[in-house]
């Protein structure tokens, strides 16, 4: 049941069952893969969105002649 869960997606599945089901395949590799933000779409496209869209620089009080 708990491999059919895994198959399917189930997010309740331990990552732990995860994990020995990658080293069982022979794909232990893969396991740095999970946790990569690279691999992530939706997480990096939620990034971009939280990023200032604009960035204003404050401007510097005009200098007067006698300075």
């Amino acid at each position: 049941m708990t491999l059919f869960k895994l198959e399917n997606g189930d997010p309740g599945v331990a990552m732990g069952i995860c994990a020995t089901v990658l080293f069982v395949l022979g794909m232990t590799e893969r396991l740095a893969d999970i946790a990569d933000p690279r691999h992530d779409a939706l997480g990096l496209q939620l990034d971009g969105e939280r990023l200032p869209q604009r960035i204003r620089v404050p401007r510097r009080p005009a200098r007067t002649s006698g300075e």
